[in-house]
């Protein structure tokens, strides 16, 4: 299954007392991920945020954790688009550390995020680009 990966190392700042990663870290790499694509594959739809005519409006998100992380592990979290409808994708994130040459899920995460115009200083529901419909869909699941 095709994914789009971004490699990160874990910092010390990304842990707690305990020293492992608090949770909320793994919702930051998603968001990190999710704009590490869109430089990649879609930036015409950066020059968009950039510019404030659109916004990408996270409407939920999720994570299930399994194994703990701590500072200095290599973290490589997989993004794939599970739905697509109307101006709404969801996104589904693995997160694996690497070790050596092996890998172990971690975690798993999801994202739901909308594609929304300004209209007359309203956000207002916009269908998908197509530039960004056609990056997306080299990462589909479904």
């Amino acid at each position: 299954m095709p994914t789009y990966e971004l490699r990160h190392i874990v910092g010390f700042e990304e842990t707690n007392l305990v020293g492992n990663v608090y949770y909320v870290n793994h919702l930051r790499w998603q968001g990190r991920c999710r704009e590490m694509f869109l430089r990649d594959h879609a930036p015409e739809v950066l020059m968009e945020l950039e510019a404030g005519d659109i916004a990408l409006a996270t409407i939920r998100c999720s994570c299930e954790y399994f194994e703990e992380l701590k500072a200095f592990d290599e973290v490589m979290i997989r993004m794939r688009l599970s739905t697509r409808m109307q101006n709404r994708v969801t996104l589904v994130f693995e997160y694996f550390r690497r070790t050596g040459e092996s890998e172990e899920l971690v975690a798993r995460g999801e994202q739901q995020v909308a594609y929304m115009r300004r209209d007359r200083g309203q956000m207002v529901a916009a269908p998908l680009p197509l530039v960004l419909q056609a990056a997306l869909q080299l990462y589909d699941i479904t």
